[in-house]
């Protein structure tokens, strides 16, 4: 009776040692992007093989693209943001779009076959985890000091008056 006592607190603290194991979460978790913090950094390349930094667009707007090339609202989503940057004068507001799930080559063929300028990074697989996407098309507003002031999900018409107007809002202060 007595060893039949003893295995059965030797299995039962075994199995509170391998739960704890189990569920113990030794990664730090990385914050998500909330409006009115600061973005979180990143340093990605694009599909030209440049070296973007988050940090080395400081005093500029800037809005930063989620999308993809098989996502079709993404699709006009990218058409409304290239009208929009033509048709800025000044280069105060940086538009970037990160690849999301999709091969940098499709792309470049995209890119090339719809005569966008933007830059389009390729996400490290953090990047989009970092931020918290949870469905693409999704873009951040980023004041000229690295605060996130809004997040869009979904398509938008970014050459609306009325978008234009409240980008120029943020540039002006």
């Amino acid at each position: 009776m007595k060893q039949k006592t003893i295995f059965l607190i030797i299995i039962f603290l075994a199995g509170i040692f391998i739960i704890n194991l189990l569920t113990s979460n030794k990664e730090t978790i990385k914050p998500k992007a909330v409006i009115g913090l600061d973005a979180p950094p990143f340093e990605l390349t694009d599909i030209d093989d440049k070296k973007w930094r988050l940090s080395d667009l400081n005093g500029k707007v800037v809005l930063l693209n989620f999308w993809a090339t098989w996502c079709e609202s993404c699709k006009l989503v990218n058409s409304s943001l290239q009208s929009l940057m033509n048709s800025r004068k000044d280069n105060d507001i940086i538009f970037i779009s990160i690849l999301y799930r999709d091969k940098p080559s499709n792309a470049k063929q995209y890119m090339q076959k719809n005569s966008f300028n933007f830059p389009v990074l390729i996400d490290d697989k953090n990047i989009a985890l970092t931020y918290g996407i949870g469905g693409i098309p999704e873009t951040f507003i980023i004041d000229k000091k690295g605060i996130i002031k809004e997040k869009v999900a979904g398509p938008i018409n970014w050459d609306s008056p009325m978008i234009k107007s409240a980008l120029e809002q943020l540039i002006q202060n």
